[in-house]
């Protein structure tokens, strides 16, 4: 077998011993919530070492993930019952955090007052199917930064895949007894210093590599000024504001760690078409878009969360995209 030339730290990679008792909590949602919709935004692709699921949730499914708490590195596993309570279980340095993030990550502090959904007849009947809609968040700023940095201008697959290679070769291996072997993100001076050969080796193009390192060696302050940030206009000034960083990748950044109800990635190469397909019948651009969604401005993102949970989207209309792949050259 040819040896990929990637040696980890031999840290991040030793097997958790499993001898801790996790901390437990329940949260009981106010209303009906989806929990598998709140959280499942936080998936990096299907074989992220960050986050795994087991369904139907709601009937015995499990959400598993792992994160890099302030207070170190935690494991959530998140149960809902029938009757819609959260069980959470945590383990790691960062349990207590993790536990008390949950209510936060699975929608309680998205508010949907002011959303008018009969403004536009559709909408109103997804939001009327799908009362339990809600955005999560995690207030974990630099890691939703940097998964959205490696989003920029590639396929989701080639980001998928370079997340799950620099985060399984940098990160740190997940405490508890997690259904498959899983890892947290490095933390912000573990980004700094992944070592060039290992970006080119994950499939991740320069531009992108040299923001993340560049970005990390300002993440701490980055972190305190959007956190510190009121609004999305406010958050957008700290994020746009770093070289490499734009309108898109700050949206995301704003819907991944905050929850923005209002952020839209303008740019995405796929959205503007979703949208005019679902609201219009027609493809439209990025101006068509934000024209299409002005009515509902404060809730914007909460208008496409509706469209990809109810809507019929636009089929596609050629293969997908198989990207070049210039690592071995």
């Amino acid at each position: 077998m040819r040896s990929t030339g990637v040696r980890a730290r031999q840290s991040s990679r030793e097997l958790p011993t499993v001898t801790e008792s996790p901390l437990e909590s329940e949260y009981r949602p106010a209303g009906p919530v989806d929990i598998g919709r709140a959280v499942a935004a936080q998936r990096h692709g299907r074989n992220d070492p960050t986050f795994f699921a087991t369904t139907p949730l709601g009937e015995g499914g499990v959400v598993w993930r792992t994160s890099r708490t302030p207070l170190g590195v935690a494991t959530l596993a998140l149960r809902q019952s029938v009757g819609g309570a959260v069980r959470a279980a945590a383990w790691g340095p960062g349990a207590a955090w993790a536990l008390d993030q949950v209510p936060a990550l699975c929608g309680k502090l998205d508010d949907p007052d002011g959303f008018d959904a009969s403004r536009h007849p559709s909408v109103a009947e997804w939001h009327r199917r799908h009362p339990d809609l809600r955005i999560g968040r995690t207030d974990l700023v630099f890691d939703a930064l940097v998964s959205a940095i490696m989003e920029q201008k590639v396929t989701s697959m080639q980001a998928f895949s370079a997340w799950r290679s620099i985060v399984t070769w940098y990160g740190e291996r997940a405490p508890g007894p997690t259904p498959r072997p899983m890892f947290a993100p490095p933390d912000i001076d573990g980004w700094r210093h992944v070592p060039s050969w290992a970006w080119h080796r994950a499939g991740l193009e320069p531009p992108q590599s040299r923001t993340i390192v560049d970005t990390a060696r300002r993440g701490a302050s980055i972190v305190r000024a959007a956190s510190a940030a009121t609004d999305g206009e406010a958050r957008d000034r700290v994020f746009i504001g770093l070289r490499g960083v734009g309108i898109w990748t700050s949206a995301e950044t704003r819907i991944r760690a905050f929850g923005d109800p209002d952020a839209v990635s303008v740019g995405d190469y796929h959205l503007a078409h979703q949208v005019g397909f679902a609201l219009t019948g027609h493809r439209t651009d990025d101006d068509g878009m934000l024209e299409l969604l002005e009515p509902f401005a404060g809730h914007r993102q909460r208008v496409i969360r509706l469209i990809y949970a109810g809507s019929a989207l636009e089929p596609r209309r050629g293969p997908r995209l198989h990207p070049e792949d210039h690592r071995d050259r």
